[in-house]
Parts: structure tokens; C-alpha cells; sequence
């Protein structure tokens, strides 16, 4: 793993040009830009809080903040697995003609996607201030810190791990959309997790690692209090086993992945 992040250290000015040219190839001619970013989460949000918020005896200011928050984070793991299994055939020039690093072009599509939530949850934090008064969201940030860069690094190894097989299988792409479809709705985002609880369906919760960020990135900027020690060692357990993973099978399938492209 430390040979992996080495190289990938070693070229990663040419990773941000790459990051820089998605980016500009994406808003090329548009006139709102990276703002388009936002208008998929910020009009789900609106949807859900008028359907939802009352059903689940909430107000809509409450429930609006947490749920932004939720379909941010969401959307960032969802389109890192999903895009980031397209990344190794749709860098198939760059494989062929330049030897390196297979990792730096699943990270190419992570950069991207945490840029965009990045602009959610600053909104997100703006909105909590206003509905708060306070400054305490923003102070914040420094407890979500952790929780942030733990789910972009096992958000890389998912992307990794994907491209990799994606190249030997490719409907990989497609079972991974029909996934997220049904993982959305198993995971505690339009809803509280107590709704799963009454159910019986906590070990739905327990055994979704979606969660676990969920819970570092979401919990303190809603309520004002750090993660656990035990849920953030619990989170970095679950990351470092993706990274091994992810390293794994780099080093499995990189020699012969050229020859299936």
C-alpha cells in the first residue's frame, strides 16, 4: 500500500491536471458551472422534505439540513464506486501509451466527486448557521476532519477495487447502479435510523459501512458533538481493509489488465 500512495505522490501533478481537465470539460459553456453540482442534491432535498418531514413528525428546517447532508455523502460514495469502476477502460490511452500508477486514474474520479461535495457541505454548513444562529457548525468541521478524509480514502480503494474487476467483468458497472438504487433506500438518509430499529432491522444499520461516515461526517455538524473514539477506530478498520484490498488487487490484476482493455 505505501508503494502505491508513493507512486501515486510521485505523479500527482499530473493527476491534478487531469482533475483540472474533467472539470473544465464538464462545465465547458455552462453558465452556473460547478453549481450544477449542487442541483441534483439541493432539488432531491427539497422533494423528500416536502413528502417526508411530516410523515416523520419533523419540521422541515430540521429535516432539510440532515437529509443535504446524507444525499451529499451519499452521492460522493455512490458516484465514486460507479464512475470509479469506468476509470481504468475510460483511461485505456493513457494506460497504453504511459506506465503509471493504475491507482492514480480511480483516484482521478474520487478528486473530482469529493470537489463537489465539498460545495454541499459547505452549503450545508452555511444553512446550519443561519437555522442555528450560531457558529457551532463551522466550528465543527474540525471533528468531521477525520470522519471526511476516512471516506475519501476508502472511497478511492471501493473505485480501485471496481475499475480492476470492471475491466474483466463489465456489467460490474451496471450491478453497482442497480446496488446503489437499493442501498439508498437501506440506508438511513431520508429517514432516522430509529425508523429501521422499530422494525428489527438494526443489523441492516450495522452492517452497512455507509453508516459508519454517515455517522462521522453527519452526526457532529447536526448535533454539536464529536464522533466516539470506538466509532472512528471502527471506520479506520473498515478503510485500511478496503486499502489492503484495493492494494491487493492492484498488485493481482495490473500486470494483465492492459490485455483485457
Amino acid at each position: 500500500m505505501i508503494g502505491h500512495l508513493t507512486a501515486v505522490w510521485r505523479f500527482r501533478h499530473f493527476l491534478m491536471a487531469l482533475v483540472r481537465l474533467d472539470l473544465r470539460l464538464r462545465y465547458r459553456r455552462s453558465v452556473i458551472g460547478v453549481g450544477w453540482s449542487l442541483l441534483n442534491p439541493i432539488a432531491m432535498t427539497a422533494v423528500f422534505t416536502v413528502v417526508f418531514s411530516n410523515l416523520l413528525g419533523s419540521g422541515a428546517w430540521d429535516y432539510a439540513p440532515s437529509l443535504l447532508t446524507g444525499m451529499a455523502v451519499w452521492g460522493f460514495l455512490k458516484e465514486a464506486a460507479t464512475a470509479g469502476s469506468r476509470a481504468l477502460i475510460a483511461n485505456e490511452s493513457y494506460i497504453r501509451q504511459s506506465p503509471l500508477p493504475y491507482t492514480l486514474y480511480p483516484l482521478r474520479t474520487v478528486f473530482g466527486q469529493a470537489i463537489h461535495t465539498a460545495i454541499a457541505l459547505v452549503v450545508v454548513v452555511g444553512l446550519l448557521m443561519i437555522l442555528q444562529q450560531s457558529a457551532r457548525p463551522l466550528l465543527m468541521l474540525p471533528a468531521v476532519a477525520p470522519g471526511l478524509a476516512l471516506a475519501f480514502l476508502a472511497a478511492w480503494a471501493v473505485a480501485t477495487i471496481a475499475a480492476f474487476v470492471n475491466v474483466y467483468f463489465q456489467d460490474t458497472q451496471h450491478l453497482l447502479e442497480v446496488a446503489a438504487q437499493i442501498g439508498f433506500f437501506l440506508t438511513p438518509i431520508i429517514y432516522p435510523r430509529a425508523v429501521l430499529d422499530k422494525q428489527g432491522l438494526y443489523w441492516v444499520v450495522d452492517l452497512n459501512p455507509v453508516n459508519l461516515f454517515l455517522d462521522l461526517i453527519r452526526a457532529p455538524l447536526l448535533t454539536g458533538e464529536p464522533p466516539t473514539a470506538a466509532l472512528l477506530g471502527t471506520a479506520a478498520a473498515v478503510t485500511v481493509g478496503l486499502g489492503l484490498l484495493a492494494a491487493g488487487t492492484t498488485d493481482w490484476l495490473q500486470k494483465r489488465v492492459v490485455f483485457h482493455l
